[in-house]
């Protein structure tokens, strides 16, 4: 009785935070319905005996995925003045893609039967003395290895995708000129000092810094100066 309320209750939330995470205006409150979305699955994969699965759906998606979706949002500079007025523009793209999906949908759980002895295999004790984490470890690395790989390379683009959209060349940015940096010569950077037994830096004439910088010539500067001189 208590696991058929705990059942239901955690599914209900499951549900409605789902559907917040669609609806919801504010990308930052979209993403903290994903993350109890999360919490309220691994409680019913805990209820169908997978511990295993529950842990890593908490340490990895919501300890991880989830907190790294946060920082790609607060990152990104997004207009959502701009995301409104776009809405009406979009809006049949959208319908088109949804209408698509759960067509889909619809032919999968259509086309989806029960396997006769599913009840007592779900209640039936593992084979071998195996535990849960070995039998889906040897499930996943055997029967579904070409699935998991592709799931590996879908999460790779997705985060390529995430530094190429936080990625911007700043004016103010600082960066690196390998030239420059190779050509420097030991004199330019070191000095080296004699000084007599007990006295230190600053009895020989005040704190020593290090030699100033010169500014590294950009591209923009080195095409001004030779266009300077042609003319």
């Amino acid at each position: 009785m208590i696991e058929t309320i705990a059942f239901y209750l955690f599914s209900a939330v499951l549900v409605a935070s789902a559907i917040m995470v669609v609806f919801s205006k504010n990308p930052v409150h979209s993403l903290l319905f994903l993350i109890l979305s999360f919490f309220n699955a691994a409680a019913l994969f805990i209820l169908l005996g997978a511990e295993f699965v529950a842990m890593i759906l908490v340490i990895v998606y919501v300890g991880a995925v989830a907190v790294l979706f946060l920082f790609v949002v607060m990152m990104l500079d997004i207009d959502f003045a701009q995301l409104r007025e776009g809405f009406q523009r979009y809006l049949p793209v959208g319908a088109t893609v949804g209408a698509v999906l759960f067509v889909e949908l619809v032919i999968v759980l259509g086309g989806w039967q029960l396997a006769p002895g599913a009840i007592q295999l779900r209640m039936s004790p593992a084979p071998m003395n195996m535990s849960n984490t070995e039998a889906l470890g040897r499930v996943l690395y055997t029967d579904y290895i070409f699935l998991f790989q592709a799931a590996g390379l879908v999460l790779l683009v997705a985060m390529i995708g995430a530094i190429v959209l936080t990625l911007r060349d700043r004016r103010t940015s600082r960066h690196q000129s390998i030239r420059v940096q190779t050509e420097r010569q030991v004199s330019e950077t070191l000095e080296l000092l004699s000084l007599d037994l007990g006295v230190g830096t600053t009895g020989a004439g005040g704190f020593l810094r290090p030699k100033a910088e010169e500014p590294e010539p950009s591209d923009e500067d080195a095409h001004g100066g030779g266009h300077g001189h042609g003319h």
